[in-house]
């Protein structure tokens, strides 16, 4: 399903890097719009996302945005919680939570990763919200919930605009990510 035929406005959006069989599958709030104009996931060199994934280990060669796509052979996906860019997610509306949250938690259903790691308590208190109808306070780390089948696990948004977290500390969350996958 295309992002123009889901939407009433007509926007570029990030492709859904998605298969059956996933371990796991990141979920980004939204696209930035730099991110949605080049087509691949995190691509604002100064996001921190690249460096820190390449540093925790979760797979043993290092990737960069424009290797998206190929990490589904190591058993990595990508998507978001609403497909429309912004270029923060501030700009994101009740509306297209509304909208695009039922179609994530439909994906989540059909391809069963067995990790769904969401970036930023604000990407999974938004799924909470919208897709399950559930108001409640998040942390860091696996959670008690789980979407059909799934694990679910949060780590910090790598966002350069979240400053409480620096890259080291960004790793290590992804290396817990990638213990709790092992599970």
């Amino acid at each position: 399903m295309s992002a123009s035929s889901k939407a009433t406005e007509e926007f570029v959006t990030l492709p859904d890097h998605l298969r059956e069989g996933l371990n796991i599958l990141f979920v980004g709030l939204n696209p930035s719009q730099y991110s949605a104009e080049v087509g691949h996931y995190f691509a604002n060199p100064r996001n921190r996302f690249w460096p820190a994934f390449n540093m925790s280990g979760l797979v043993a060669r290092p990737v960069s945005s424009e290797e998206d796509a190929t990490l589904l052979a190591d058993g990595i996906g990508f998507t978001d919680v609403a497909k429309r860019p912004t270029p923060m997610g501030s700009g994101l509306r009740a509306a297209d939570f509304r909208e695009w949250t039922p179609v994530l938690k439909e994906k989540i259903v059909r391809f069963e990763p067995k990790l769904v790691c969401f970036h930023g308590s604000m990407a999974y208190k938004a799924y909470l919200q919208h897709g399950e109808g559930v108001k409640e306070q998040v942390q860091l780390g696996l959670q008690d919930r789980i979407i059909g089948a799934s694990a679910v696990f949060v780590v910090p948004n790598p966002s350069p605009a979240n400053a409480k977290y620096s890259l080291n500390d960004l790793a290590e969350w992804y290396g817990r990510l990638r213990e709790a996958s092992k599970r």
